[in-house]
């Protein structure tokens, strides 16, 4: 069972969210706002979908903050993470989508096993935090080219699905 948390402030993680929803067969009664969900919900589902935009330089959204501190404390082990996150490639190119960065950081010590990297082909060079290796840690959706962003959800959807 799949359950997606999200944290939106201008509704554009929101909306990634429910595309993401739609391409992989969740219900919107799996689809939570951090901002109003009880982090023990997470104990209902095998695999998270867990995403956040990038604010100010390279933060969490406002509401990630009390829900990641008590999902750490969550039993996580065994339960398959992936990741998402919307930023700005051509304005914030060094922090651009950090939030995913700073998601699995905090969550690597959980016994959680992280699915969905993504290679970056089709970015512009980009050095934050969503980096691992030589690929990235997660789905990134780039504001500043949102011609690519329906085509890399549906590439990203189908790499959860098969995997």
């Amino acid at each position: 069972m799949t359950g997606i948390f999200y944290g939106s402030t201008t509704g554009t993680t929101e909306a990634v969210a429910q595309d993401i929803a739609r391409q992989l067969g969740v219900p919107a009664s799996d689809i939570h706002n951090v901002a109003n969900a009880a982090p023990e919900t997470v104990a209902h589902y095998d695999l998270l979908i867990l995403g956040s935009s990038t604010w100010g330089c390279g933060e969490l959204q406002d509401d990630w903050y009390g829900f990641l501190d008590a999902l750490k404390k969550q039993n996580l082990a065994g339960k398959r993470i992936a990741l998402f996150g919307c930023g700005d490639s051509g304005s914030y190119p060094d922090t651009f989508c950090d939030a995913v960065g700073l998601i699995f950081e905090a969550l690597q010590q959980t016994g959680c096993t992280f699915i969905g990297s993504c290679e970056p082909d089709g970015y512009e060079s980009i050095h934050s935090l969503i980096r691992n290796e030589e690929r990235f840690l997660g789905l990134v959706v780039d504001e500043s080219d949102p011609g690519k962003t329906d085509a890399r959800i549906a590439a990203w959807c189908e790499q959860l699905k098969n995997g």
